[in-house]
Parts: C-alpha cells; structure tokens; sequence
C-alpha cells in the first residue's frame, strides 16, 4: 500500500477525433429563436464587473417570461453588486452555446441586459423552484436578466459544397 496521495482525475479535452470536413457557414439568427435555444440548454456563463475587470463564471438558468433566472448566495460578487445597483439593474452579458466539439458545429447566444437582485418574497420563491442549483452550497438568492440585445449565429456545414 503506498502513502502516496490520491489524486483526484483531471478532466482532459481531446481534440484528436476527426472534424467535419469541408467549409461551415455562419447564420445570424433573430431574437426569437436565441431565445428559444437558450432555453433548450441549463448552463451558461455570466459576465459581470469585478473590481473594474470583466468576470466569467458559469451557472446553471432558466427563462422565466423572457428573463433569464439564475441562482446565487449572499457572498456573491454578484449578488453584492445587484444589492448595491439602483434602476435598472447591473449591466451584465450571459452566454451559453451548445457547439459539438467533434465537427464544431452548432449554436451561440449572447444577451446582454441588467441583471437585479429578486426581492419580492413570492418571485423569489417562484425562481428558486425554477432553478435548481448544482453545487452543494446555499443558493438563497436570484437574479433576473432582462434582455435587452439577444444576438445569436449558427454554424453549420455550407450545404453548397459537394452537391449536385
């Protein structure tokens, strides 16, 4: 038996597999249908300021009448700088994408909004149910994103090359 530490799995991408071949479009696709792919997937990056530089960090949403609900907990940067914000909110991009990593095709959305802190007790009940957090920490606290620019493209395989 060795006392050696146990080392927990990396997680390693492997780009080695085979890409489609041939050229990809880009469509840009309108507002309506971004949001319709938003909320065909659960996780999404948000970003925000922190000490005047950008921030990332990934969280698991849900679309409620056309926000963006997410979840977080009292020592939050976020959840402080909602606290803080007056009208309308903190300005904030949220993205999520579904891209197969093998032929690099599929979907990106990007919305950029304010983001406020819920206050009101039944709201906050109501997005708690909606969004349920995937981390084991207390997640007491949610945010609505009001959209305000929704852009969105497709890559897809340019159908024009190889066909008769």
């Amino acid at each position: 038996m060795s006392n050696a530490p146990q080392r927990k799995p990396v997680m390693v991408h492997d780009d080695s597999r085979p890409v489609l071949a041939g050229p990809r479009r880009r469509i840009e696709l309108d507002g309506a249908e971004a949001l319709r792919l938003l909320g065909s997937v659960s996780l999404g990056r948000i970003v925000f300021t922190r000490h005047a530089l950008p921030t990332v960090r990934p969280v698991n949403h849900a679309l409620d009448a056309g926000d963006i609900v997410i979840r977080t907990h009292e020592g939050a940067a976020l959840t402080s700088h909602t606290q803080r914000a007056g009208d309308p909110g903190v300005v904030v991009a949220y993205e999520a994408d579904a891209i197969d990593p093998r032929t690099h095709l599929g979907w990106s959305v990007v919305v950029t909004g304010y983001a406020r802190l819920v206050t009101d007790p039944e709201d906050l009940a109501h997005c708690r149910a909606l969004v349920q957090p995937w981390v084991e920490h207390a997640m007491d606290q949610a945010i609505r994103i009001r959209p305000d620019l929704v852009t969105a493209i497709l890559l897809t395989a340019d159908g024009r090359s190889g066909e008769a």
